[in-house]
């Protein structure tokens, strides 16, 4: 019988990186993928020696799996029954990819498992009584994350939250144990260590998503836990609002591409009563989100929130006007890539004579890609910290 190192390394080696298949990017698997799984196995190898009743009844939740790596490791190792809710967009078709790449779509289907993009409430958590999650860099997604798990697992849960040793802080115990009542650091391996978290505390009414008021937009912003800034105003997306005046003023069919929270797409909106905006994010927390902020402020029916990968479901020479305030770090990493496929994208969906107005980190070079995927740039303000440009379509 395969030892555990030898099913999973054999697993782990033929994931492929969507959307990123070739040149630089994430690994699709790393030392917290094989710690949580190694964690984990003890709760997931008894599944696979019982009766194939008992393996049906066995409840196993995976948490924004970045490529597919601790689900279809589950799977592997004997979960009878996975079900998965990834925020990004580009994680479900990783999995989907990588599925079809090692033959376990059949065994998805065989072994009761399914994939739902859903909000963390009871229909994804109901019963989960191992729940496995990578830990995100913001203490706030962790902190939803653990108060949907605490409020609708099984009370016997226990939820594996593993991350980099050098990403890790006391915070994230402090999070985890606000929900629950036990929690305990794994031993270290792979340079990576898990959070084991048991207990679920009884929790009142959920925290998530907030709602803040912003005095110097009035407007007000609602954000789930996930969301880039939360409910704050970031400087960069400051920056570029002081510019909305000379956005192409004649613009009636405008872009928000990599919405977040949904500020720049509500006051676009509400400065402008004839134009409608389209705000898109591959990140499922962002566009409820953005959903919930353009309603909350008036414009609900003017700014259309869409899960979307790098504008791959909006028409070419659809637009106007694109903004864009793209990330450039991919979880702790700095990776520009996701920015590079949003500016070859709003060359694509932009209208000749279209502008593409991007805010983006000084240091970054960025302004020869956006010439290259758009058109003739120009720089139209800097500050300390800031580069904002405009790109013409031809």
């Amino acid at each position: 019988m395969p030892t555990f190192q030898d099913s999973l390394e054999s697993l782990l080696t033929h994931l492929g990186r969507y959307p990123c298949e070739e040149g630089a990017g994430p690994e699709c698997f790393d030392g917290v993928d094989k710690l949580l799984l190694r964690s984990a196995s003890a709760d997931l190898f008894p599944v696979a020696l019982e009766s194939s009743s008992a393996r049906e009844s066995r409840r196993v939740v995976v948490l924004d799996d970045e490529f597919g790596a601790l689900t279809l490791g589950s799977v592997s190792l004997g979960a009878g029954h996975v079900r998965v809710h990834q925020d990004a967009l580009t994680s479900e078709r990783a999995l989907a990819r990588n599925a079809e790449r090692l033959g376990m779509i059949d065994c998805y289907t065989q072994a009761g498992s399914r994939s739902v993009t859903e909000a963390l409430g009871p229909d994804l958590l109901n019963g989960a009584e191992v729940v496995l999650l990578r830990l995100p860099k913001s203490l706030d997604a962790l902190d939803e994350i653990a108060q949907a798990v605490a409020r609708h697992a099984s009370p016997d849960v226990v939820f594996y939250a593993g991350g980099r040793v050098k990403h890790m802080s006391r915070g994230m115990n402090d999070t985890l144990a606000r929900s629950f009542g036990d929690v305990h650091a794994s031993l270290g391996a792979f340079k990576s260590r898990a959070l084991v978290a048991r207990a679920p505390r009884t929790l009142g009414a959920p925290t998530f998503p907030r709602t803040a008021l912003l005095d110097e937009l009035g407007l007000t912003v609602v954000a789930h836990g996930g969301v880039f800034a939360g409910t704050r105003l970031d400087l960069g997306t400051r920056f570029l609002l002081t510019f909305l005046s000379r956005m192409a003023p004649d613009a009636r069919d405008a872009v928000d591409a990599g919405c977040g929270s949904g500020i720049l797409s509500t006051v676009l909106a509400r400065s402008r009563p004839d134009v409608h905006v389209v705000a898109t994010d591959q990140s499922a927390a962002a566009v409820w989100s953005a959903r919930a902020t353009a309603a909350a402020n008036g414009v609900g029916d003017r700014v259309e929130a869409v899960r979307d990968d790098a504008l791959s479901s909006l028409p070419d020479a659809s637009a106007d006007l694109v903004v864009c305030n793209p990330p450039f770090h991919a979880g702790t990493a700095l990776h520009t890539d996701t920015a590079q496929r949003m500016f070859d994208a709003a060359g694509r969906v932009l209208r000749p004579g279209g502008e593409l107005w991007t805010v983006y980190n000084s240091h970054l070079t960025y302004k020869r890609d956006l010439a290259r995927a758009v058109g003739p740039t120009t720089m139209m303000g800097q500050d300390p910290r800031f580069t904002v440009t405009r790109s013409r379509r031809p």
